[in-house]
């Protein structure tokens, strides 16, 4: 038996919520964070039904949340960032160079970023998630982590993106 495929392209669908600035900011933010050994995860549905724009999780099941801030008016409209905490054992904000590192809470870390990378500018106070609460974030991001990889493969085989 013969099979004939197809050559696939993998491409990841544009999602189409971010703005340039937004997603310049994750490219940049995520290569950091892949230098410091996570993997990351954009636009990941959390168990509370918020979505979080960058998750990382490292190989030892530490849980990282960045929210990305893309203008001062795009962080004052920002009343949720406080229930990403409950789902990550450090909370950091990314932004681009053009804000100022006062406009943030202190209760959160700090990076910034670029499309091309980002530092570290200020630590993120750590508390630790229940075992739960891990288990069920490892369990979220290693099963949207599959879906997305089957879609690039399939991507005939799936529903649209939410």
């Amino acid at each position: 038996m013969s099979l004939h495929l197809l050559p696939v392209t993998a491409a990841l669908p544009v999602d189409g919520r971010q703005s340039d600035t937004a997603l310049a900011i994750a490219r940049g933010t995520a290569r950091l964070l892949r230098a410091r050994g996570f993997s990351c995860l954009s636009e990941l549905a959390l168990p509370s039904g918020r979505r979080a724009d960058l998750v990382a999780l490292n190989a030892q099941g530490e849980v990282w949340i960045i929210e990305i801030k893309s203008s001062p008016a795009d962080l004052r409209a920002d009343q949720k960032w406080q229930e990403y905490r409950q789902h990550c054992d450090r909370l950091f904000f990314a932004f681009t160079a053009e804000m100022s590192a006062e406009l943030f809470p202190q209760e959160a870390g700090l990076i910034v970023a670029d499309a091309y990378g980002a530092h570290l500018h200020a630590e993120a106070p750590q508390h630790r998630l229940p075992a739960a609460t891990r288990k069920a974030m490892m369990l979220r991001f290693a099963m949207a982590a599959a879906q997305r990889l089957n879609r690039l493969a399939d991507p005939q085989g799936h529903e649209p993106f939410d």
